[in-house]
């Protein structure tokens, strides 16, 4: 299998303020050339792209390809469990909206330390075992989001599990909140294969500061900077599959350009990554992915993501010296659908989802206080 999976996550849209708004047509077109590239790994889950995701697969490619042809990786979050009932009733609702028959691959989704004990209070691990005895599931594994040392404990618990899937990227290699370093060498430890989430990090590793930049260009003119933090995650030894949510062609154009005969990484380029990341943690104000998962629960319905970006963007500004810039702007027109920053009731719940363990409620203030000052 090559190593470039397509992630059903960030799909591109007809309406940006609707993530369910799925431009299928573009889909279509994205999914024949990934095949056609003889690529074969496409990741969905329950509620990406505002649950639509898994729809999407259906009609792009399940319905449209021969099963053997490819294979299709979906997942339980615990947030939508809350009986052993509720286990089944989601996975017969993934097997219908996917057409699928059965699904390749099947993970536990974003365990955490707070996430873990309703996966054991609901015995996950051994009904996932059942689903792959009865053949509804060929692999069985786990995506994660916590310290190494969790990681270690679930491991040894539960060496059933087949592989598991990580947030590599160079920016978070040594990142004392991603671990992704000691999560890596862990799942190597337990000899586990790991397929890889959050590459580029939510896009953040495909536009870096132009001093880091620099650093890419003066290596290989012709490569893009998207392309460094891929085969950064792809080089790694016992990494199965390296997931890119793709939102339109050029990106998958970019992608398969070099991940269809994959160069790995020397020693040299990779010590460019880590330069590159030393400058981009020097600037870069929240590390927010753009993953949305904060945004499905809030009760003042706020564009946490969309906020964040364009506080990043205009934090990298010489507001000093340009005293406004168009995102201003932009964060009206977002805020005329969605809540402001301001209207934040610190209820946390999007603090107990985030991937990233971010402090959302302090970071949502200073939002507010630049755009609505």
């Amino acid at each position: 299998m090559k190593k470039l999976g397509f992630g059903l996550m960030r799909l591109p849209q007809t309406d940006k303020t609707d993530p369910a708004a799925v431009d299928i047509e573009q889909v279509k077109k994205m999914v024949d050339m990934f095949i056609e590239k003889g690529f074969t790994y496409f990741d969905t889950a329950w509620m990406y792209n505002g649950f639509a995701s898994e729809s999407v697969a259906k009609t792009a490619l399940v319905e449209r390809y021969p099963r053997d042809s490819f294979t299709l990786a979906t997942k339980l979050h615990a947030g939508f469990i809350n009986s052993m009932e509720d286990r089944d009733n989601i996975f017969n609702a993934q097997l219908e909206k996917t057409g699928a028959g059965y699904f390749d691959y099947y993970l536990l989704h974003g365990i955490e330390a707070d996430m873990y004990p309703k996966y054991e209070k609901f015995d996950c691990f051994k009904w996932l075992m059942d689903k792959k005895e009865k053949g509804l599931v060929k692999h069985i594994g786990f995506s994660f989001h916590d310290k190494p040392e969790l990681l270690d404990e679930i491991l040894t618990a539960h060496h059933e599990m087949e592989f598991v899937q990580l947030q590599i990227n160079y920016l978070d290699w040594e990142s004392r909140w991603i671990h992704s370093r000691g999560c890596y060498e862990t799942a190597v430890k337990h000899n586990k294969p790991v397929i890889v989430m959050e590459p580029v990090k939510g896009g953040t590793l495909a536009h870096v500061p132009q001093e880091a930049e620099k650093l890419f260009k003066n290596c290989a003119p012709d490569m893009s900077i998207s392309s460094w933090a891929i085969r950064f995650a792809a080089s790694l030894p016992g990494v199965m599959v390296v997931l890119s949510g793709m939102s339109n062609i050029e990106q998958m154009k970019d992608n398969i350009s070099y991940m269809e005969e994959l160069k790995p990484l020397s020693d040299d380029e990779r010590e460019i990554c880590f330069k590159a990341a030393e400058i981009i943690n020097s600037q870069i104000a929240i590390p927010c992915t753009g993953c949305s998962y904060c945004t499905e629960g809030c009760p003042q319905h706020i564009a946490i993501p969309q906020y964040f970006s364009l506080y990043n963007e205009d934090m990298r500004e010489r507001l000093d010296e340009k005293g406004w810039t168009v995102n201003f702007t932009n964060y009206d027109i977002l805020s005329g659908k969605f809540g402001k920053a301001s209207r934040c009731i610190a209820c946390g719940q999007c603090e107990a989802v985030c991937p990233q363990h971010l402090p959302i409620i302090e970071d949502l203030k200073k939002v507010s206080e630049h755009y609505e000052k």
